[in-house]
């Protein structure tokens, strides 16, 4: 069914299934290690995606900021640190967007650049797919061989069918029992101190934000811009979207959240092309919050891995594919670098990395021209 430039299809709930699989630990450690309450976080997730998709009419990913989820779990901040959290980053999005400063950071950004984030990224998805798949191996290639074989199956979507599998298997191992029924819950009003939100930047939030302008803002801007040629996005209004929504969601329980590429990736891999991808997402999020807070965490912790990883790993290979329109020349030791250094160290680092050997090589170069 479409409705003017939205899509409601299989291939559209396909797409809208096809970044669960960094939303799925994630969400599952925020609720059971931090306290999170299960409804609000949901919600807020679900409510971002249905803004989002009216705003942009096309798929445009709702994450959570993984770095800062990571420090989060470790540590075992208490959700009143995790809300404050996501009002400091949507205080500093917003700021770096009305401020000019994301549009000069992407001005300064090469391409080579942005090409090494998205491979580093995609490998490192395709790592961590793997260890996924190691939990079952017959059932990570038997999924891996239906996603190749009905990835382009309109009428049933490879990500749609693997859910599904996902749940009969949990049905065959009686996963299912012991789970509490579908009860109404509804988000809580939520307060947090400033000093927490300081708190939150110094152990986690200052580490984030160049994860966040490369992979979540200048490299989906890049995407978006390689799927719709004819509907771009700029980078200062995805930097606007994160400050926003970040301002307003930890009030009901939501966690920090942004966009992303390896998002983005998924969701168009798995046949999303119109904003009814994030329409749909949206509503089954808002659905689960809603009737399913008792027993999601339950329900995330026991879906099959292998399947994830499956997922997972042809999205990351799908990322590394956008390494191929580099030119064999002196600029691919930018995209290099930074790939070496973001798999070493960190994709922060390997952004720092690779614009300054881009730049250092630029002026070198533009002084030995000039002599």
């Amino acid at each position: 069914m479409k409705i003017g430039s939205f899509e409601f299809s299989m291939r559209e709930l396909g797409g809208a299934m096809g970044d669960f699989g960094t939303l799925f630990p994630l969400a599952i450690g925020y609720i059971v290690v931090c306290g999170v309450h299960p409804a609000g976080l949901l919600i807020m997730m679900g409510l971002a995606n249905v803004v989002t998709g009216f705003c942009y009419r096309l798929p445009m990913p709702i994450e959570p900021m993984k770095v800062l989820a990571v420090v989060a779990i470790a540590e075992q901040w208490p959700p009143s640190m995790v809300y404050a959290s996501a009002f400091a980053m949507g205080v500093v999005w917003l700021v770096v967007s009305l401020s000019g400063l994301m549009e000069l950071i992407a001005r300064i950004t090469p391409k080579s650049v942005i090409r090494g984030i998205q491979m580093a990224l995609g490998i490192l998805l395709a790592v961590k797919a793997l260890e996924m798949m190691s939990s079952g191996w017959i059932l990570g290639l038997v999924s891996v061989a239906i996603v190749l074989f009905l990835r382009n199956n309109r009428f049933t979507p490879a990500a749609v069918v693997l859910v599904v599998l996902g749940a009969v298997i949990m049905y065959v191992n009686r996963q299912f029992q012991g789970l509490p029924g579908p009860t109404l819950a509804l988000p809580d009003l939520q307060t947090f101190t400033l000093g927490q939100s300081w708190q939150a930047m110094l152990r986690g939030g200052f580490s984030q934000l160049p994860l966040t302008a490369t992979n979540a803002v200048i490299a989906t801007a890049v995407l978006i811009q390689g799927y719709w040629p004819d509907r771009p996005v700029s980078e200062k209004k995805l930097a606007l979207n994160m400050g926003i929504m970040n301002l307003v969601v930890p009030f009901f329980g939501g966690m920090p959240m942004c966009h992303g590429a390896g998002g983005l990736a998924g969701q168009y891999y798995f046949g999303a092309r119109t904003g009814g991808a994030n329409l749909i997402e949206g509503g089954l999020e808002i659905a689960m919050g809603l009737f399913l807070a008792g027993s999601i965490a339950g329900l995330f912790a026991a879906f099959p891995l292998a399947i994830v990883g499956a997922m997972m790993l042809l999205v990351g290979i799908e990322l590394t594919k956008f390494a191929r329109g580099l030119t064999w020349d002196w600029n691919l030791w930018p995209m290099v670098a930074t790939v070496l250094v973001s798999l070493v160290v960190n994709m922060a680092w390997g952004f720092v990395v690779g614009l300054l050997l881009h730049h250092g090589w630029s002026l070198a170069a533009r002084k030995k021209a000039a002599t």
